[in-house]
């Protein structure tokens, strides 16, 4: 029998940075339990090779949604790490926090504790930012944060092209901001990726109180009188018992964390019953609250050399390989998308903010490895979603066995209003983009054979050709009240020695990428956890 004082079940961005602050005492022993591998491989760390380690098998679970009805039925593409570091060691490294406002409505809702006064310390001490110690950034923290950049023109152009459209351009899109452009925070330091792997959990190792076990599913988490016990695990073939002295915590992530819940008989009590799993505790908003950005592309070709593709041909590859190898140089070492801007569909109205990522490329995908990505021509890429969704979908469990994967239930646009604020912004950014500088540099809008001249057709199109980000949180509601799946200090609601510590936590999306608030959520709860 192995047992620790604290079980960690998934070592993602929030599961490392537990384990690594609750072992800085030496006298607590933590096991982290991971379902998939190690992030060994010298590519996982190389920024600009995220293109092509980012979906392989190995390191992501590589979901698909059940259908979505508002888009026509279509199952997408649905990534979550699946690799020590989670989705730190595989996602495209933004490091963005959102609003201040974001993170008062969880404290308005109930959430104690979780206002933007009370997390920014926790912000402040998990970075090493490249600007330095200041009153909203971190100067000796684990994780390493540095300003994206990139040497291709058309990314200062798109700055340009926002402050022609009045729209500010700034140097650090985390500080106090309404619409803003500029060159975004990334986990990258020294020309490698920074993640909760790195920053956190092998630093920590080293002290030898921390035991990890990788490719070891967890099956169910074992409840004795009430209580968290321990966790099931598939260790090497085996069925094996691990047993927690004080607590366990689930990492797992917005789609595992319920799924786990569920399979140990935590969650609706009649979903439970025809799934033939006996119920510990009937809380139906278990897998509810689902919510991601939703993610529409924009791709235009260039009449003038202003990208980066003479950096991705095979002779500019081979001396980006070089730069790398010889002083972590060149475009190896940056992120894909080192300029962002956030702008609102309705120019006066906050609550439409839609966020707006650029490449310095083509990015679009026509086949396998890295010579599928490629692009061919001048040109460059937008992401664009809209910031805090409105529509809510669901995890659910296709089976009790714990080899199948959930269901994972969207709905987007179930709420008309996402696709109305995602259709204005998109048709607002294209205005700004063709009445600037940067439309002269425009040949083709090379993203859809559809038409997309007025609302309706930008709907219709984004209907036909939107995806996930990799943002999903929400299915383990924290809230103040009685339905809420954790309560503020995350702390499973009916059973004792459990917590929920992971995006999955988040009672509504922030109007950013979500990995800077993983990375605080596991803070925070390192926190409640030694204070309890």
């Amino acid at each position: 029998m192995f047992e620790f004082d604290y079980i960690i079940v998934g070592a993602g961005t929030a599961g490392c940075v537990i384990a690594a602050r609750l072992a800085e005492d030496r006298d607590v022993t933590v096991a982290i339990v991971e379902a998939g591998g190690g992030d060994a491989s010298p590519m996982i760390g190389i920024p600009g090779a995220n293109v092509i380690t980012g979906s392989k098998p190995e390191y992501n679970w590589n979901y698909r949604t059940e259908p979505v009805p508002a888009l026509g039925g279509r199952r997408l593409y649905w990534a979550q790490g699946k690799i020590l570091g989670g989705s730190s060691t595989i996602n495209g490294m933004m490091y963005l926090r959102g609003h201040a406002r974001d993170y008062d409505g969880w404290a308005a809702e109930g959430c104690d504790g979780w206002s933007y006064a009370d997390l920014l310390p926790l912000f402040k001490r998990s970075e090493t930012n490249e600007r330095g110690a200041s009153e909203i950034h971190g100067g000796s923290g684990p994780l390493d944060v540095s300003v994206g950049s990139s040497t291709a023109p058309v990314c200062d152009i798109f700055l340009e092209a926002a402050a022609e459209a009045g729209i500010p351009v700034v140097d650090d899109l985390n500080s106090p901001r309404g619409e803003a452009f500029g060159h975004v925070d990334l986990t990258i330091g020294n020309g490698r990726r920074s993640s909760a792997s790195t920053a956190y959990l092998r630093p920590a190792m080293r002290r030898g109180n921390i035991h990890l076990f990788l490719q070891t599913p967890v099956t169910r988490i074992l409840i004795e009188r009430g209580s968290a016990a321990g966790v099931e695990v598939n260790l090497h073939g085996q069925s094996k018992i691990l047993r927690a002295r004080r607590e366990v915590v689930l990492c797992g992530g917005p789609v595992n964390s319920p799924q786990l819940l569920m399979l140990s008989g935590i969650g609706p009590a009649d979903h439970l019953r025809e799934k033939g799993i006996q119920v510990s505790v009937d809380n139906p908003s278990v897998g509810e609250n689902l919510q991601n950005h939703t993610m529409y592309k924009l791709m235009y070709s260039t009449r003038t050399p202003v990208s980066a593709y003479n950096h991705l041909r095979p002779a500019g590859l081979t001396m980006a390989g070089w730069q790398y190898a010889t002083g972590r140089r060149g475009v190896l070492g940056r992120g894909l998308f080192p300029t962002v801007g956030f702008i609102n569909a309705e120019e006066s109205d906050p609550d439409t903010e839609i966020q707006v990522c650029m490449a310095p490329a083509i990015v679009n995908r026509r086949g396998p490895g890295l010579l599928g990505i490629l692009p061919r021509s001048h040109g460059f890429t937008l992401l664009l979603n809209a910031g805090v969704p409105h529509s809510r979908g669901q995890v659910r469990l296709h089976s009790a066995n714990p080899e199948d994967h959930a269901a994972i239930i969207p709905d987007y646009f179930s709420d008309p209003r996402d696709l109305d604020i995602l259709a204005k912004g998109a048709a607002r950014v294209r205005d700004m983009i063709h009445g600037s500088v940067l439309g002269s540099h425009v040949d083709q809008d090379i993203s859809s054979p559809l038409p997309r001249d007025t609302i309706d057709e930008i709907k219709a199109d984004i209907v036909a050709n939107a995806a996930n980000h990799y943002h999903a949180c929400g299915t383990c509601r924290m809230g103040g009240d009685s339905a809420s799946v954790v309560d503020p200090q995350l702390r499973v609601r009916g059973i004792e020695k459990l917590r929920v510590a992971d995006t999955s936590i988040m009672p509504r999306m922030i109007n950013a990428n979500t990995c800077a608030t993983a990375f605080v959520i596991g803070e925070k709860a390192a926190d409640l956890i030694r204070a309890a």
